[in-house]
């Protein structure tokens, strides 16, 4: 009721945040639709651009976020159950290898979208492939899908996450710690597989 007269304050502001979650979370899991969560970017951070212009004119700043504490009512109550996936997003780098992969590894839920926004570049993407590989592997991420507005980067931004795949798998097969028979199979996946079942297509 203090949202509704105005009153709202921040704690309220992250209730209701935490309820809305399990709420689509709880709708997932009956309606089989894929959830993601995009995570770590403060949004409209420069007040005269945001005043002048309005949202979304590229003000949006990387921030830290945390994941395991936050989320673990969520996972606790739906990261077991078979007709549940949560596709995990984040601009906060630090939390690949600390925290998305290892819930990766472990909630059969948990999917980890591929390297987002700030990062959606050749270095950014390998950064992301070797920070969650070792622990997450491969079949726990779901390739390359692209939320951009900029409809004549798709096909550019495709092409270089395989590209860039393609490219990590080459030095695992020659390191010899995968068979280029293996690579092949995986650069499929990451190309198409991976994408298709993650999201029920």
């Amino acid at each position: 009721t203090r949202a509704l007269r105005g009153q709202a304050n921040e704690d309220d502001a992250r209730l209701f945040t935490a309820h809305m979650l399990m709420e689509m979370a709880r709708m997932s899991v009956e309606d089989g639709l894929v959830m993601q969560v995009h995570a770590g970017s403060h949004r409209n951070h420069n007040d005269l651009i945001f005043a002048k212009f309005g949202l979304d004119k590229g003000c949006d700043i990387p921030v830290a976020c945390e994941f395991t504490r936050n989320l673990r009512p969520l996972f606790n109550k739906y990261g077991n159950e078979p007709n549940f996936r949560l596709v995990l997003f984040t601009l906060d780098e630090s939390t690949y290898s600390r925290e998305l992969a290892p819930l990766a590894g472990h909630y059969p839920a948990v999917k980890l979208g591929p390297a987002w926004w700030f990062h959606d570049s050749r270095e950014g993407m390998t950064r992301f492939r070797r920070r969650v590989t070792e622990t997450a592997g491969i079949c726990n991420t779901v390739g390359f899908n692209d939320d951009t507005r900029a409809f004549p980067s798709i096909p550019a931004r495709h092409d270089l996450s395989r590209r860039v795949d393609c490219n990590f798998l080459a030095t695992l097969a020659a390191e010899h710690v995968i068979e280029i028979e293996e690579a092949e199979e995986m650069a499929a996946d990451l190309a198409y597989n991976l994408v298709k079942a993650a999201y029920r297509l």
